[in-house]
């Protein structure tokens, strides 16, 4: 068998790595927001910041807040059938109205 080399990150040059223009400091906006159970929200990587983030196979999904633990959110999403859920950091997350 043949073994994969690489992480959680591997492939994902592009989907991980922002714009020229939106490279430098985060907003502390987005790394403080305050999220209610309930609250839809979709998962769009921060790349500057590796803790707390996801599975590449989940970028761009959409899912509900079901608490808060700690300093993170957990997340439920689809995943085909099954419901899944992910610890998230506050700043991986936006909001949909």
């Amino acid at each position: 068998m043949v073994t994969r080399i690489g992480g959680q990150r591997r492939k994902t040059r592009s989907m991980m790595s922002k714009q020229r223009r939106s490279r430098g400091k985060l907003s502390m906006r987005a790394y403080l927001q305050k999220l209610e159970p309930g609250q839809k929200v979709a998962l769009k990587t921060e790349p500057s910041v590796q803790r707390g983030t996801y599975f590449r196979r989940f970028h761009g999904k959409v899912g509900l807040v079901s608490k808060k633990l700690g300093t993170c959110y957990e997340v439920l999403i689809k995943d085909g059938n099954k419901e899944k859920r992910l610890i998230v950091h506050p700043v991986h997350l936006k909001v949909v109205s």
